[in-house]
């Protein structure tokens, strides 16, 4: 049990504030709220795992990757979740956005390869998971290449524009795209000519902030957008719950322990836990190294990575939220033109490293309980 409790940590120090990274990127609100906004709809999508997301409990009990008497076995078992676990929790550490789904999937792989040799359901492994995980980041970003366009149109028809602002305290001053480095802070020398006074404090991590001008059916276009875009945002987080809740469980299911209901509550608390005491690293990489992103461009990504995660949850496709959200941020850069390769590839590069890693250390963690419970 303790090993699933160190899987839900880590998948939501991991995880949590992917849904909500588009908000504290684009400046609609700050960390700690969009933080608070992850938790509470991460926490409802668990709960709705319970009822609708059982083909993944069944998809990562391992029922038909690797033969049936592992399924209960206890070092099988905890090989698994402590082999995914301990990838994503170090990944987290090191603010890498890596997937849980890949990394239960690398593990149950490895666990299964040094349990039972070539004894594994091959075809099973590559279109139960393998297909669905390379397919969907490339599904989102092709997506957004196409939602985000539509999505411009629209606010031309209704003549929104958009201007860059600083912000300071509660007040946004416009200013030019030029007062901005191409890191998006803000150049002192630029401001010279506004009649504002700022400390080192204030000034020291200010960021360019677009805002949209222009009303939609008599109501501010830059208020119905940060609606729309906070309930992308949580629409994201909830899938998340409802995608990730059940694979994790699924192990600790498998293995007897609590019965289901206790275990979706117990997963859900230490997602919750992991996302508030370890997020900060995943959430700066996820929210400002990818992408510069927008009000607008955020919601697209949000748009299109809540469809796909909600609608493969419910067919019972193990897709990674992580693949998806981010190959959603990737289709933004592309769109926007302000794609950050260094780092998208970096990210790119873990997520190939996930899998042997994790099956690595699954198959060491079951050889070593092994010959503990022989002796």
């Amino acid at each position: 049990m303790l090993a699933t409790f160190l899987a839900a940590y880590a998948n939501g120090a991991n995880d949590n504030f992917k849904g909500v990274a588009t908000l504290f990127g684009s400046g609609t609100t700050d960390y700690k709220k969009a933080l608070l906004w992850a938790t509470f709809t991460t926490g409802a999508g668990s709960l709705a795992a319970f009822f609708f997301a059982g083909k993944l409990i069944t998809s990562f009990s391992g029922k038909g990757l690797v033969p049936e008497a592992l399924l209960s076995a206890p070092s099988f078992l905890v090989a698994v979740i402590l082999g995914a676990g301990l990838t994503v929790l170090i990944a987290a550490r090191f603010g890498i956005p890596v997937s849980t789904t890949h990394g239960l999937t690398g593990a149950l792989v490895g666990a299964g390869l040094a349990a039972a040799g070539q004894h594994l359901g091959w075809a099973v492994l590559t279109w139960n998971f393998l297909i669905p995980l390379l397919v969907s980041p490339v599904m989102a970003m092709a997506a957004t290449l196409l939602v985000y366009p539509a999505a411009r149109s629209v606010s031309q028809f209704f003549g929104i524009s958009k201007s860059t602002c600083l912000c300071v305290g509660e007040k946004r001053i416009p200013v030019g795209e030029a007062a901005f480095d191409s890191s998006g802070r803000v150049s002192l020398a630029s401001l010279s000519s506004l009649d504002i006074i700022l400390n080192e404090t204030e000034i020291c991590d200010a960021r360019a902030v677009q805002v949209y001008e222009g009303r939609m059916f008599g109501v501010e276009a830059q208020k119905i957008l940060d609606f729309l875009h906070f309930l992308s945002a949580g629409a994201v987080s909830f899938a998340r719950g409802l995608n990730d809740t059940p694979k994790i469980v699924a192990i600790s299911v498998a293995a007897g322990m609590l019965g289901l209901r206790w275990n979706v509550l117990c997963v859900a608390l230490l997602m919750a836990l992991g996302g508030f005491l370890s997020a900060r690293r995943v959430a700066e990489t996820m929210s400002h190294k990818i992408t510069a992103i927008s009000h607008g461009q955020g919601f697209s990504a949000n748009l299109i990575t809540s469809l796909l995660v909600i609608f493969a949850s419910r067919a019972g496709w193990p897709v990674s939220t992580t693949h998806v959200s981010c190959g959603a941020l990737f289709g933004i850069g592309l769109a926007n033109g302000k794609a950050r390769w260094k780092v998208i590839s970096g990210i790119v590069g873990a997520w190939v490293l996930t899998l042997p890693v994790a099956a690595g250390t699954a198959a060491m963690v079951f050889l070593l309980l092994s010959r503990i419970f022989q002796k």
